[in-house]
């Protein structure tokens, strides 16, 4: 979402503020030279000189000096601004290449202007000014365009502080080894963080670099539009609530819709009952804002009833997102949930021990190591870490007990096999596109099996090189298996989880896939 009022206020104000203090630093340089030569030499040669006496010091202050030159520093920003553009978010890389170049053309005009000679304990010999410091201006430039970016791109308010301490802390440090090779003074170094903050802040306001996605004419229709909308949101995925109805009331409202529907999901409900009641008050399109758990929910409810669901995800996973190609920015996937198209794609119903007889799955089901991956990685620790918590979980369970299993693939004969995990997919694809079912596709009424048993630890190598290369060979460690439906049976009760979500420990799954079931917007 665009920035909030409160945020651009104290922008402006951050702006304000370093305008004042580059302002008087440069008047301090300017008119006062020997009174800032005084300041300087009062609080630098005492570490300059510590240096002296510590080698390793030295040393280590020189590494971090090469490190943060300037082109070390453009090459940092512009790989950011190319992995931006790998994403398809052009407004914010032209902002990083933009933010970029005004500091450093700043901060090269301000050397010039002022030509501040080194101090003299300096410990090497540099051609340039010294005011202001460019390795100054240049590591806060870095650490103000990360944390912008963690603001627009990071949900979790924890990972944003985390950005923001680590920038913080990494310019601080670029500020300490200037002075500690003696080639900076106070001044210098305090106008450098002043003029990035300035050039950072003033840009952010002037130019809000947040994704925009691009509007379309909305799709003809053949059938008429009652103009009624209904959205489901889980409120604990996102951090403000309130904003996310303004910014869906707008975009819906110069899209035509009527006031929207709201309903909210709660620990009793995920969604189950306000699909049903969206449905009932006659919603052509339902639009569901939350993890995989709440919009697995919400479509099996509005499967087979022609009410397309646009999805917005808000989850720790959002592989049902990531594998049908929407934009994980909330903007964007705004504008895709509201005026996409419309794809159909299956469902896949799945019962079993304990199992209730209406449940389904978009994504994936499984039973071993993967489930057990998924109990681990509960809702507080999601909650702090993020997707790093499947890590974690991961590595914790990572020799988790091989099962006897017994696998019928279209009522056909049961099969034989040991493994530490099986999977059910409707999708192929993981986090960063792994690819677990490299031939499974949302839309081809088939299901993919793969079975994972690596005999030792070393052996999960082989099966991440095979998993990332899309081998073929199937042979005891990585097996697969296609087919309209699947039974699996296992000897011993294991874990189960559906589309992410641990659903206990059992001895059978059966799963059978719908075709064509659920309409969901998709890009166009």
């Amino acid at each position: 979402m665009t920035f909030s009022a409160e945020t651009r206020r104290r922008l402006l104000a951050g702006a304000l503020v370093s305008l004042l203090v580059l302002l008087a630093a440069c008047l301090l340089v300017g008119l006062a030279p020997h009174t800032a030569d005084r300041v300087d030499v009062w609080f630098g040669q005492p570490l300059a000189g510590f240096t002296d006496r510590h080698p390793g010091v030295e040393r280590a202050a020189e590494v971090l000096a090469e490190l943060f030159r300037v082109p070390p520093v453009a090459l940092y920003t512009l790989a950011i601004a190319g992995l931006l553009l790998v994403k398809r978010h052009v407004r914010p890389a032209a902002w990083v290449v933009a933010v970029t170049l005004a500091t450093t053309l700043l901060t090269t005009l301000l050397k010039q202007s002022f030509a501040r000679p080194r101090p003299s304990y300096a410990h090497m010999q540099l051609l340039d000014g010294a005011f202001p410091s460019g390795h100054s201006s240049g590591t806060a430039c870095l650490a103000g365009i990360l944390m912008v970016l963690a603001t627009m791109f990071l949900r979790r308010r924890s990972q944003r502080r985390l950005v923001a301490v680590g920038g913080v802390l990494l310019a601080l440090l670029l500020g300490l080894d200037r002075l500690l090779l003696g080639v900076h003074g106070l001044t210098d170094v305090v106008a450098g963080f002043a003029l990035a903050a300035l050039v950072v802040c003033a840009a952010t306001y002037l130019a809000d670099p947040t994704p925009r996605a691009k509007p379309v004419d909305p799709l003809p229709s053949v059938t008429p539009s009652n103009g009624r909308l209904a959205v489901i949101l889980n409120p604990i995925k996102v951090e403000s609530p309130e904003a996310f109805r303004a910014l869906l009331d707008t975009r819906a409202a110069e899209l035509g819709w009527h006031d929207p529907l709201w309903f909210e999901t709660t620990i009793e409900d995920p969604g189950r009952s306000m699909a049903a009641a969206a449905a009932e008050a006659g919603a052509e399109l339902v639009v569901v804002c939350g993890g995989d758990g709440t919009v697995r929910t919400v479509c099996a409810e509005l499967a087979g009833t022609g009410i397309p669901v646009g999805v917005v995800p808000a989850g720790t996973g959002n592989l049902l997102a990531r594998n049908l190609d929407l934009p994980l920015y909330l903007n964007n996937a705004v504008e895709v949930a509201l005026n996409g198209q419309d794809r159909a794609i299956d469902l896949v119903r799945i019962s079993g021990d304990g199992i209730g007889e209406d449940e389904h799955f978009l994504v994936m089901a499984g039973m071993g190591f993967d489930a057990a991956i998924m109990e681990g990685a509960n809702e507080q620790i999601k909650a702090k870490i993020g997707w790093l918590a499947y890590v974690v979980s991961g590595l914790r369970n990572l020799m988790f007990p091989a099962a006897a299993v017994e696998i019928s693939v279209d009522d056909g004969e049961p099969t034989k096999h040991r493994a530490r995990t099986i999977v059910v997919g409707n999708v192929g694809f993981l986090q960063a596109g792994l690819p677990l079912l490299p031939d499974a596709t949302i839309d081809d009424g088939r299901l993919d099996v793969v079975l994972v048993n690596p005999a030792r630890f070393l052996h999960w190598l082989l099966v991440v090189v095979r998993v990332v290369t899309r081998g073929k060979k199937l042979d005891e460690t990585v097996n697969r298996m296609t087919g309209r439906k699947v039974v699996i049976r296992a000897s011993a009760e294991i874990p189960r989880q559906i589309d992410g979500d641990f659903i206990g420990l059992g001895h059978e799954i059966t799963c059978e896939c719908l075709h064509g079931k659920l309409l969901v917007r998709v890009p166009r």
